[in-house]
């Protein structure tokens, strides 16, 4: 059962949401807040599998919020899914650097808003939509501000690592990863998971934006 928090000032938002997600067999939605305060203490009652946040919120915005949450390492099985009413809200990507897995406009289908659940429960991030690239695009659409060579830990990657990231970077899955190195995807999500540890990301989101900043990977590659 994936076990869902949702946090959004708007009553008739979490209510929507609430509603879809309780159709659902696999899905639960354990509690809902109205602000980031709120959600900090109910994300440490429930642990849920997904905390979906807004972006904007009174007392506590959904950046810090995520950003504690992130940073709280008994916290560590909870993946933030932004919400926003902008599909290129400059926000985003502060969320994605704090520790988000990724964002979803409120205006989604209802089929992508449940695969997207489902995705983040997986502990997969959500960049494989190409409303996504084009945030990560938008935002970094300038000078790297770190060399590829010189950000901590790319130094370290293998040949093959590196590889990964940069796929991971343009949005491809671990199958997909697979396919183009001709490797299994289990051996893939192995590439992924060993550069994320060295590079000391918590998870893809965070993988992609580093490879945009250091440069690794360019707005419009791929």
């Amino acid at each position: 059962m994936i076990r869902v928090l949702l946090v959004d000032d708007q009553p008739l938002i979490r209510s929507g949401f609430r509603a879809l997600l309780d159709l659902e067999d696999d899905i639960e939605v354990v509690a809902e807040a109205a602000d980031g305060r709120e959600a900090l203490a109910l994300v440490r009652t429930h642990l849920p599998d997904v905390a979906l946040v807004d972006v904007r919120m009174p007392v506590l915005d959904g950046i810090e919020t995520t950003r504690r949450i992130a940073g709280d390492p008994a916290l560590a099985g909870v993946h933030v899914v932004i919400l926003t009413n902008y599909g290129l809200d400059e926000y985003v990507l502060d969320a994605l650097r704090a520790g988000a897995a990724g964002f979803l406009v409120k205006d989604v289908l209802p089929e992508d808003f449940l695969h997207a659940v489902r995705v983040a429960a997986r502990g997969e991030a959500l960049l494989a939509p190409s409303i996504t690239r084009r945030l990560i695009h938008h935002c970094l659409a300038r000078p790297p501000a770190v060399a590829a060579a010189g950000a901590p830990g790319l130094d370290e990657l293998t040949g093959r690592e590196r590889e990964a990231v940069v796929l991971v970077a343009r949005g491809l899955s671990n199958d997909e990863i697979a396919a183009l190195m001709v490797i299994s995807p289990l051996t893939a999500k192995t590439h992924v998971n060993r550069a994320m540890t060295k590079l000391g990301v918590r998870d893809r989101a965070q993988l992609v934006v580093l490879a945009y900043e250091s440069g690794l990977v360019a707005p419009g590659d791929g």
